[in-house]
């Protein structure tokens, strides 16, 4: 389906500059090694959250919803999320409330980010025969999810500070951040042009880059 996209045809697999069987033991290996190297250096709870990752990415977002239900992108997201749930368990050998905070963010970004390049690259989803959003349910339904999410990642991304997790400095950049993307959801929402999908795909990777740096920053300089 890559090789019908034209934002994925020119990725080595599609463009035939990768064979598919080396692809999949390249991938295989990097899988398998990666695991055990979870398992040695962070212990046994990280390796088991790595290699469910892994295992959810494949068969469950790749292999059964991405070409079957317009939910890929909001399920699927699970997986993209998962990076502070091994994180956690490697520090501190379980999940948290830290680990499960980080992921909901990420989990709650991934739809607007997704459907807003799926708003301005309809035809290059449906050339592929992957239903989203915009083919399923219409672009207008569709820029009304995007605007309900990003409302509903706001609360979700101030909760670190309310949690007692991050300081001051979090919570003006972040809560700014959020506004910022919610302000660009609604313009979507008004304007209904691809150029205003764009901004919010733009945006989204702003938010998500000033989200977690001022996270950072604030365990580095706390008030």
């Amino acid at each position: 389906k890559d090789a019908l996209m034209e934002r994925t045809r020119n990725r080595p697999l599609p463009a035939g500059l990768i064979e598919p069987r080396a692809a999949l033991v390249f991938g295989l290996v990097l899988a398998m090694s990666s695991t055990a190297l979870l398992a040695w250096v962070s212990g046994p709870p990280a390796a088991l959250v790595g290699i469910a990752s892994i295992l959810f990415y494949v068969f469950v977002y790749t292999v059964w919803l991405k070409p079957r239900s317009i939910w890929n992108a909001v399920i699927g997201g699970a997986a993209g999320a998962a990076a502070p749930l091994i994180a956690d368990a490697a520090v501190n050998g379980s999940i948290g409330p830290a680990g499960w905070t980080l992921f909901a963010i990420v989990f709650f970004w991934q739809p607007p980010h997704v459907w807003a390049i799926a708003l301005y690259r309809k035809a290059d989803y449906a050339a592929a025969g992957i239903p989203m959003p915009p083919e399923v349910i219409g672009d207008e339904a569709t820029r009304r999810r995007v605007v309900a999410y990003t409302a509903g990642l706001l609360p979700v991304t101030i909760a670190p500070y309310f949690l007692g997790l991050v300081g001051p400095i979090y919570l003006c950049v972040a809560g700014a951040a959020g506004l910022w993307f919610l302000v660009r959801a609604f313009r979507l929402f008004q304007e209904r042009t691809d150029e205003a999908a764009r901004g919010v795909f733009r945006v989204s990777l702003a938010f998500l880059f000033a989200v977690f740096l001022a996270m950072l920053v604030d365990l580095l300089v706390p008030l």
